[in-house]
């Protein structure tokens, strides 16, 4: 009778340890967990926490006795009597010692951690910024997260998260660093867990683009100039063609125009004065000169072997 006592509340413990309140199976928009709780016999005597979309709200210092607010502003929205969280970690507590009798005090399985570091924005040197260093798949929750900063440790400007559960009863924790980014300081997220044979550095340093070399300046240069002339000449052409509409449709042939100054004349008198300030063509054909009857314009289709003398009575209206 006293085994299946021990069994059953083993199984209670196994509950309480292992889920959280806020129903994780069902499909919403939002989760809110409340009440998660866990208790290890090694390092940290326990946690007790309340999550928000897999974020924590707050969790209580087991130690300290106190609510500890994830955010402070959070504190003005509500509070929680830390009073709670302490029983609920106490009655977690008596159920692992129960546990830890039924199992014959069996080791649990050390899982290997996953490691990320990154930026919280994207880095510009001199300008303030936060590195996020994210452990996923810790289990047992014992671990150790630390900042190197060029070799040396760093404790200004490190803050921490509690441990997060996950749906596969598996915990992330995530640690983060302020720092001024410069091209000379790399850093370094160093993990201590039973699930590493030896302490695991993830490696960070600024990305910053190689300035270009003196060639590469130069033809960049030069293929700017030469795109902004052939963009200057081709302007122009089209300013060009645009002043001159009709230019492309005059006749490109051998015939030669001669364009005579105008002159208002009376239309009743002869043209005579016309053809005094005609131009003589020279044609290579017998072909009669074209003359316009206002006088105006000479047109010769081509060069004559003679010189061809025009008559007043060609100008005559």
């Amino acid at each position: 009778m006293a085994l299946n006592r021990s069994l059953i509340w083993g199984a209670l413990a196994l509950t309480t340890m292992l889920s959280r309140c806020g129903g994780e199976d069902i499909v919403a928009d939002h989760i809110g967990a409340y009440g998660g709780c866990f208790s290890q016999s090694y390092g940290p005597s326990g946690q007790y926490t309340f999550e928000f979309d897999g974020d924590e709200t707050f969790h209580v210092d087991l130690e300290k006795r106190e609510t500890v607010w994830r955010l402070p502003g959070l504190s003005e929205f509500g509070s929680f009597d830390p009073q709670g969280g302490l029983s609920e970690a106490a009655t977690a507590r008596h159920n692992l010692d129960i546990l830890i009798k039924c199992s014959n005090s069996t080791a649990v399985i050390n899982e290997v951690p996953e490691v990320t570091v990154f930026p919280k924005a994207p880095v510009e040197l001199g300008q303030p910024n936060t590195l996020i260093c994210a452990v996923d798949n810790i289990f047992p929750p014992v671990i150790n997260i630390s900042w190197l900063s060029n070799g040396h440790s760093v404790t200004q400007g490190v803050s921490e998260t509690s441990f997060l559960p996950k749906r596969d009863h598996s915990f992330l924790k995530i640690s983060y660093l302020t720092f001024l980014p410069s091209a000379d300081d790399v850093y370094d997220c160093k993990v201590e867990h039973w699930g590493l044979d030896q302490p695991l550095l993830r490696h960070w340093e600024p990305e910053i683009p190689a300035p270009m070399s003196e060639l590469t300046e130069t033809v960049v240069c030069a293929l700017g100039l030469a795109v902004g002339l052939v963009g200057i000449v081709t302007g122009t052409v089209f300013i060009i063609q645009g002043l001159h509409p009709g230019g492309a449709s005059r006749h490109q042939g051998p015939l030669c125009v001669a364009n005579l100054k105008s002159r208002r004349v009376d239309m009743l008198g002869d043209l005579h004065y016309s053809l005094a300030k005609s131009i003589i063509c020279l044609l290579s054909s017998n072909a009669p000169p074209v003359i316009s009857s206002l006088g105006l314009k000479v047109l010769c289709p081509r060069r004559v072997h003679k010189p061809l003398e025009f008559s007043p009575s060609l100008l005559t209206l």
